[in-house]
């Protein structure tokens, strides 16, 4: 699937330039706006990979607009454009968490290995939360597996080592991962174990 980018710059020749440089170049243009306000209306609706944005905009510069469309949609990287390269521009563009920093104007040459350095930290950025996710996940699991055979414990009086190996027998028994088994014996205590292994025999 192609990379959606949205143009945004308050001069229609630029937009039609960098439209045209990023479609030579394989990529969906999938908006324009010209200006921070309207950028932020079409990223809130079109959810694009990419915003290539213009610094100095009427009714909303781009790093005002930088900074809100990296709060309201994290997926979307930001590309800034400028005729200037002052130091404060660049600290400011920083603050505001944006990819990559091109002077106008702008040639194909600049722009599509720009465009390939911010997609690619988009990219890392998705990988690390997904990671993230999936250890918080695995970090809730275990929780839930230690209080479920604390239960088990409790109720069958076994020791911590046997509690644990009859929840791991009547998991691989019924097929029911230890995790799902876990929150079963949380939701409806431990006679849970006996059903399933009932469920197994029966």
């Amino acid at each position: 699937m192609r990379n959606a980018i949205v143009v945004v710059d308050d001069d229609p020749i630029i937009r039609m330039d960098i439209r045209e440089m990023l479609e030579e170049g394989g990529y969906l243009v999938a908006g324009e706006a010209k200006n921070g306000e309207e950028a932020i209306e079409l990223i809130a609706r079109v959810k694009p990979d990419l915003a290539i944005m213009d610094i100095k905009m009427p009714v909303m510069n781009g790093i005002k607009a930088s900074h809100i469309i990296r709060k309201l949609q994290q997926d979307t990287s930001v590309l800034l454009l400028t005729a200037y390269s002052q130091k404060e521009l660049v600290k400011d563009a920083r603050e505001a968490g944006v990819a990559a920093f091109l002077v106008k104007p702008v040639s194909e040459e600049d722009l599509l290995p720009a465009v390939e350095i911010a997609l690619s930290q988009k990219e890392k950025m998705d990988s690390l939360k997904q990671d993230i996710k999936l250890l918080k996940q695995s970090i809730e699991e275990r929780k839930s597996i230690e209080k479920a055979k604390g239960l088990v414990m409790q109720k069958h009086a076994l020791s911590e080592e046997k509690a644990y190996a009859k929840m791991r027998e009547v998991s691989m028994a019924t097929r029911i991962p230890l995790s799902k088994l876990a929150a079963d014996i949380l939701q409806d205590g431990a006679e849970v174990l006996a059903g399933a292994g009932e469920r197994k025999h029966g």
